[in-house]
């Protein structure tokens, strides 16, 4: 309990150090006062620039990396780990120096995520890019990023409340709602149509359209060359395997004569199965940002019809892969269901499984149809300028 308290304690401290703050006072500022009143890196950057705004966001980020850094150190299986970064997140939200008045808590947040879960910081750091590229704002590109964190975090633990990962997801979930209840007033701005916007620029256009073509060439490939390559190839091969005689198969293969071409199907199921989760999680994420990107691309030309039909071939195609997960799941049961002992369940399985096969590669191939379109039309993106009323074609 001692432990805990200091490391509690600890934490909160550093992270209230208020370096926003302090710094624009350093140049004769009161940062409270100006803009948003924020302390945090995005109002100093807008105040005093972006080398002084980077310096705060990296004083922030390494107050909220720190002390996680150090209580993983002392002792990373008790919980520790996860209460220095709620203390520390929360010290910068509310610092006692000030009043308990702070910042958004992005920096620090992002600090402690890059500590604890580094994949799913890697992946939010996109989300947040891809938000901020498509709407220009940062305080929901911030939001979205917090989401992202729990939710990646949700998809790819097994168990994420079991009792090896329920801190951790307490965690996430903790940080994304303290996140959203900071942002409440950029919220309601937004709403409002108050809420300050970065300038458009080439960049943000670029990269808009970077982060488009990549998720659209990732899920193209990944689907073509799973369904074409990976899954046909692997069929054909144990298929060939089984259709051999014992003496031809070659000597590496410790299977006797019973190994026939049924037999090798069901090889090629249990090898292909434990793809199917990443297989779909990979569409996921490919179709999150691309649907994104696409949604950016309307609101920089909202009346060019164009863009919102690619938004709605994207959106089906995201849709025929949520569809999909839970079929592979089933038929992944039924998949050893249709080879039991028992002949009357093992002919229901059979007839289910080849029902649901057949649905299956119909959403799969559909999936292809639909993000080939899409990445077809990845060649008509928004200009990277807008053009003026003096540069517009008469």
């Amino acid at each position: 309990m001692t432990q805990f308290a200091v490391v509690c304690l600890s934490s909160y401290l550093v992270g209230s150090i208020p370096f926003g703050f302090l710094i624009a006072r350093f140049y004769g500022l009161d940062i409270r006062t100006a803009g948003s009143g924020n302390i945090g890196a995005t109002n100093v950057t807008r105040q005093l620039g972006r080398a002084i705004g980077g310096l705060v966001f990296l004083l922030d980020f390494a107050k909220g990396a720190m002390p996680v850094a150090v209580a993983q150190y002392l002792d990373g299986a008790s919980g520790l780990v996860e209460v220095a970064g709620i203390s520390a997140l929360a010290g910068h939200m509310f610092p006692i120096w000030l009043r308990f008045q702070g910042g958004k808590g992005v920096a620090t947040g992002t600090g402690v995520v890059v500590v604890l879960l580094p994949f799913v910081a890697l992946l939010a750091l996109l989300v947040w890019l891809a938000v901020l590229a498509a709407t220009r704002f940062v305080s929901i590109a911030s939001i979205a990023a917090a989401g992202a964190v729990c939710g990646f975090h949700l998809a790819f633990t097994p168990a994420p409340f079991g009792a090896n990962q329920y801190r951790l997801t307490l965690f996430t979930i903790i940080a994304f709602l303290l996140v959203v209840a900071r942002h409440y007033s950029n919220i309601v701005r937004v709403i409002r149509g108050q809420e300050h916007q970065i300038s458009e620029s080439t960049v943000m256009r670029s990269l808009g359209k970077v982060i488009h073509v990549l998720s659209m060439g990732l899920w193209l490939g990944s689907n073509v060359f799973f369904t074409f390559v990976v899954a046909l190839v692997i069929l054909k091969t144990w298929q060939s395997y089984g259709q051999m005689t014992f003496s031809e198969r070659p000597t590496w293969l410790p299977f006797g004569g019973g190994f026939n071409e049924e037999a090798g199907t069901r090889v090629f199921g249990a090898t292909v199965a434990p793809i199917f989760p990443f297989f779909f999680l990979i569409q996921g994420i490919c179709g999150l940002f691309a649907l994104i990107t696409a949604l950016g691309f309307s609101r920089a030309e909202p009346n060019r019809r164009l863009h919102r039909v690619r938004f709605m071939i994207i959106l089906v195609a995201a849709l025929t892969v949520i569809a999909g997960w839970p079929l592979s799941q089933r038929l992944d049961r039924l998949r050893t269901d249709r080879y039991g002992q028992d002949s009357a369940v093992a002919k229901q399985a059979k007839e289910d499984f080849g029902r649901l096969h057949t649905y299956s590669l119909f959403l799969n191939f559909g999936t292809i149809v639909l993000v080939t379109i899409g990445t077809a039309l990845a060649a008509f993106p928004p200009p990277c300028r807008m053009q003026t009323e003096s540069s517009k074609p008469s």
